[in-house]
């Protein structure tokens, strides 16, 4: 089994990528082989609806000049998708948001591939809004007609400055609730 975790935030070593780590240690635990990616602070373009994926069926997004088919390949590959983003004006990155327009697309236009496999939000925010990015992520993985797990609390952390997810001792327990939630499930379906 393996689990995927696509980090939207620009900061490699912040609040969103802390929360995921936490995440994928814990699967890793269970015996889940994890992958981190790192798509905010990426250049990303948005889905431009031009239905070239839905017309050659290859897999592929028509724009090549980003990651984007490299990701709905690691998709594709993965049982576990993990989509982190911090909150920004109450709403995902720019880079989340395409990363999800465009994969969806992709994968909706190629059998719906990932139908059934488990995906989880994981989101950072200074004070408000992670409740709308969390459910802008889970509208993504529930229009796939993929499986989404609970954890004890929504999958947030309330944090500002790097590293301060390790004071927000819910959040932490949040996600580790959120892994072995994930392990449980991943385990049942295979």
């Amino acid at each position: 089994m393996k689990a995927v975790a696509f980090n939207g935030s620009p900061r490699k070593n912040g609040n969103t990528a802390g929360m995921l780590n936490i995440v994928l240690s814990g699967l890793e635990k269970e015996g889940i082989e994890t992958e981190f990616i790192q798509v905010g602070g990426e250049i990303v373009r948005g889905c431009r609806a031009c239905g070239a994926c839905r017309q050659a069926k290859d897999m592929r997004c028509v724009q090549t000049d980003d990651k984007v088919n490299e990701w709905v390949q690691k998709m594709a590959s993965a049982d576990i998708i993990l989509i982190g983003s911090p909150t920004y004006f109450a709403d995902l990155t720019p880079e989340t948001k395409a990363l999800i327009d465009r994969c969806g697309y992709v994968c909706r236009s190629n059998g719906n591939i990932l139908k059934r496999k488990v995906g989880a939000a994981v989101v950072a925010a200074r004070r408000a809004g992670a409740v709308n990015v969390f459910d802008s992520i889970n509208h993504f993985f529930t229009i796939c007609e993929m499986i989404v797990p609970g954890s004890s609390y929504w999958n947030l952390t309330l944090s500002l400055a790097p590293g301060d997810f390790e004071k927000d001792e819910e959040g932490k327990a949040t996600m580790n609730t959120l892994a072995d939630n994930i392990a449980w499930l991943t385990k049942k379906l295979k």
